[in-house]
């Protein structure tokens, strides 16, 4: 074995052979340079893993002589020798970085492991987000060279449209991705649910979405009143008068008056309706079985609807192996018959609700009406127990002021009025 101290003029010297050489420096064990056959000159460093005769030997490339002086590559050297000395090996683990997951690996392992707990929908929806949105942006970094930086400039890059785009991919089907606020948020919420994964299995050692700041959510809490619901009403009945599908009708009427999500009522079984108990028992709703009361006027429609032997929908598509899904061009037409803009079915949920408490009902009692699975959901709905309560507060107050000499009890209630409406 060649001991030298390596210089620039003893590098420079070196010439190659037939065969590697290996020209090893005699102040610093373990840093040595490696010329190939052809002519190419390597700043190496080698040690033993685990430390002693027994431990494996590990030969760890520094880089080629021209990009790096001697004296870089011997500095470069004695780090890489301190972190074996210390017990590390820094070329099992530059070995393992060039074997590790990249971003879009992982997602796909991901989708075949991490979402088996996922409604078909949602899991369908979440893996289109991650393969249009984020394999796009970062699918080609590794795991863990993904920062929390970078999941910032991800979110801004979707928030600005950087995904967005509109492919024909076959016969009547076409890919359609937009970008804004809200599709960067829950991609981003999806890109930590991937991260939580590779962390359960072991192949992430953090969450690089954990510190991103994400938007405020934007709760919807647009509901209608009962002048508004009525132009709904007419503006169904009219349609249904112009020959519209009449389950399609019956849906959105459903809707209303039960404040269940979209697809428990257009994807509702007969088993599910529970006549003599006035509810609906259904067995797969967002938050899993759950129990619906029903009114009187919900009962009354599900009754008049027609019932068909060895058809399990009571919404069936026509061969009755689906349930009917043309809801959405309806609705479209109804909102615009009824100069209701920006209104979704959801909004009639939210209308059931702040109807509920509104009325004097508990948030208990609402959720009960919603399916609610906790509290904290029924509490957007808060805020509409301070009407009833002010309007008390105004009936027991007015006395009080006129015994003051303060003004009338008809000006006490005129000015409550005006600044409700306000």
């Amino acid at each position: 074995m060649q001991r030298r101290k390596l210089t620039k003029k003893v590098v420079d010297a070196e010439f190659s052979t037939e065969r590697d050489r290996f020209i090893w420096d005699a102040e610093l064990i373990g840093f040595g340079l490696r010329i190939r056959p052809g002519g190419s000159k390597t700043f190496v460093a080698q040690y033993r893993v685990g430390g002693g005769r027994s431990g494996t030997t590990r030969r760890f490339t520094i880089g080629r002589y021209g990009v790096l002086t001697v004296e870089e590559a011997r500095q470069e050297a004695k780090k890489v020798l301190a972190t074996a000395v210390q017990g590390g090996d820094p070329a099992g683990a530059r070995k393992a970085k060039r074997l590790e997951m990249t971003v879009k690996e992982l997602i796909d392992q991901f989708a075949t492991k991490g979402t088996d707990h996922l409604k078909p929908r949602n899991r369908k929806w979440m893996l289109a987000r991650l393969q249009h949105h984020l394999v796009p942006l970062i699918g080609r970094k590794k795991i863990s060279e993904v920062r929390p930086a970078d999941v910032e400039q991800v979110m801004r890059d979707i928030r600005d449209g950087r995904t967005a785009k509109d492919v024909k991919t076959g016969f009547r089907a076409r890919v359609i991705v937009r970008g804004g606020v809200g599709a960067a948020t829950r991609a981003v919420r999806d890109l930590s649910a991937v991260y939580t994964f590779a962390m359960r299995q072991e192949l992430a050692e953090t969450n690089p979405c954990t510190l991103v700041k994400k938007p405020a959510d934007r709760r919807r809490n647009r509901f209608l009143t009962l002048g508004e619901v009525q132009r709904l009403g007419e503006a169904l009945e009219g349609l249904l008068a112009e020959g519209a599908n009449p389950k399609a009708i019956a849906i959105m009427r459903l809707w209303a008056l039960t404040g269940c999500r979209r697809d428990e009522i257009a994807a509702l079984q007969w088993m599910e309706v529970d006549f003599e108990r006035a509810c609906l028992r259904l067995q797969d709703s967002k938050t899993g079985h759950s129990v619906r009361p029903l009114s009187g006027a919900a009962i009354a429609l599900l009754k008049s609807l027609p019932q068909t032997t060895g058809i399990s929908y009571v919404f069936p598509s026509e061969d009755g192996r689906t349930f009917y899904q043309g809801t959405k061009r309806f609705w479209a037409k109804v909102v615009t018959r009824a100069s209701l803009p920006g209104v979704t079915p959801h909004t009639l949920r939210h209308t059931m609700g702040s109807a509920a408490v509104s009325s004097g009902e508990t948030l208990a009692m609402t959720g009960a009406l919603l399916g609610h699975a906790s509290a904290q959901s029924t509490s957007i709905y808060a805020h509409m127990q301070q009407d009833p309560a002010r309007q008390a507060a105004d009936r027991v107050v007015a006395p009080i002021a006129v015994a003051l000499g303060i003004q009338s009890t008809a000006d006490v209630v005129a000015l409550a009025d005006h600044k409700k409406f306000s």
